[in-house]
């Protein structure tokens, strides 16, 4: 068959969008696959509020629901992904880029090992003590209490299988198998969906939280299959790799920093709990959408970029690597600038979407998605630059500047929430993205010249 040279042309663009070994392709990929973990993220979020209206169900399921995974996220977040996060792609990707698979295989066992014990261990203490620290937690009371005790432990054991999928999908982003690593939390939202769907009329509130463990489990076993497909092969060599302790230290300061994200959604959730009822699950329902459209471009691209990062400064090609870093965010504000406008544009439909009838409810809804919408730009930039930044393996500043703009964010609806409700949440959240976005763009600048002149 003779091709054209118009059809040679359209091939090459087609390739270079579906190969994941490229920005482009890698970041389509991941756009594709998180488009689908957002629409079933919308889709579970209409089910719940469909299942349980905030606003009328005197419990509030779905905001206690919410709010129950904030305490057993904020340890996976601060102990797991602050090292996951800054320190195992880079670590894979030195390895990788110079032939070594077998230290690849090494690492990525005994990281398993160590951060399943160590975790375990931990998760473990705070289902036995949660009761105790619930009310800490939460302004909730009576039934509503009694219920976010009983999903708060359930989702330690969530969060237990996400230490063992999320090491896996480190591996996948290391070897830029974007596929299975993107679509593996669309069968974790399902997992929800169909526990709403079909488990409730037998369970009652329990549904959900079922049909959410259940989807934990099959989001972590298709990653597995995909790591044993691409060559990992588990082995018992060292229990504690050598690299763990130089994790153990690029991680400290991203523990700092994930930890202040987190108690910052807490810290939000419990505000909200104080407020109207179902107002954590406006400020959730409004926030979702907010970080759909993140997801679909700015994680994307910066997950597309980070192996590729990681690997330009492993050769200490520090050109190439701002040749990436410049690529993506040129991508980044091309893509949600556009994208936050019409989303705001689109927030009566977005209440539709989510099943919000009541109409303070729904008024409500749209005033915070309209203000969060303005930190979509400025949040989808921080996730590229954040991951800049671990490619260099520096983790200090940053982190600092995460909880620095956590605090700012905390302080703002701690103090506006009284008079403003969920509103203050929202415009916390989006000043506290844009003082991060400037401080990454001043330290990088200056890292990447420290680098240069060796």
């Amino acid at each position: 068959m003779v091709y054209s040279l118009a059809d040679m042309s359209t091939l090459r663009i087609l390739q270079s969008l579906f190969s994941q070994q490229r920005l482009a392709g890698g970041a389509f990929v991941l756009a594709i696959t998180q488009f689908g973990a957002s629409l079933a993220g919308l889709f579970r979020d209409r089910i719940l509020s469909a299942t349980f209206p905030p606003g009328i169900d005197q419990v509030d399921v779905v905001s206690v629901y919410i709010a129950a995974f904030r305490p057993s996220d904020l340890l996976f977040q601060m102990f797991i992904m602050s090292a996951f996060s800054v320190a195992l792609v880079p670590l894979l990707a030195g390895h990788l880029a110079h032939g070594r698979k077998e230290e690849m295989n090494t690492l990525l066992s005994s990281t398993l090992t160590v951060s399943s014990l160590f975790f375990g261990v931990i998760a473990l203490l705070l289902a036995i003590f949660f009761d105790s620290l619930a009310p800490f937690l939460t302004q909730f009371t009576g039934e509503r209490l009694a219920l976010y005790i009983t999903f708060g432990r359930l989702a330690c054991l969530t969060n237990f299988l996400f230490v063992i999928g999320n090491a896996f999908g480190q591996y996948l982003v290391t070897r830029q198998t974007y596929w299975i690593y993107g679509i593996t939390p669309i069968f974790y939202t399902l997992g929800t969906i169909a526990g709403t769907l079909w488990l409730t009329s037998s369970y009652g509130v329990m549904g959900p939280m079922l049909g959410t463990l259940a989807g934990a489990v099959l989001y972590t076993l298709i990653r597995f299959a995909a790591c044993l497909h691409g060559g990992f092969r588990f082995t018992f060599g060292r229990f504690v790799h050598p690299e763990i302790h130089e994790m153990g230290w690029l991680m400290l300061p991203r523990m700092a920093a994930l930890g202040a994200l987190q108690f910052e959604l807490l810290l939000f959730d419990r505000v909200a709990s104080g407020l109207d009822l179902g107002a954590v699950t406006i400020n959730a329902f409004a926030r979702n959408f907010q970080s759909a459209a993140v997801g679909i471009v700015g994680i994307a691209l910066a997950q597309s970029a980070y192996s590729l990062l990681s690997q330009a400064i492993a050769k200490g090609e520090v050109q190439r690597f701002w040749l990436y870093l410049k690529k993506g965010s040129l991508l980044t504000l091309a893509l949600t600038i556009p994208g936050a406008i019409a989303l705001y544009l689109l927030a009566p439909i977005a209440a539709k979407i989510v099943h919000l009838t009541d109409p303070v409810v729904v008024s409500t809804f749209i005033v915070a998605l309209g203000i969060y919408t303005i930190s979509i730009p400025f949040e989808s930039l921080n996730h590229l630059l954040l991951r800049a930044s671990y490619a260099t393996k520096h983790t200090m500043v940053p982190a600092a500047l995460t909880v620095t703009s956590g605090l700012l964010a905390i302080a703002i609806a701690w103090i506006y929430a009284p008079v403003y409700g969920v509103y203050a949440i929202a415009a916390g959240f989006g000043a506290g993205q844009i003082f991060e976005l400037l401080g990454l763009l001043m330290f990088l600048n200056a890292r990447t010249k420290l680098i240069s002149t060796g």
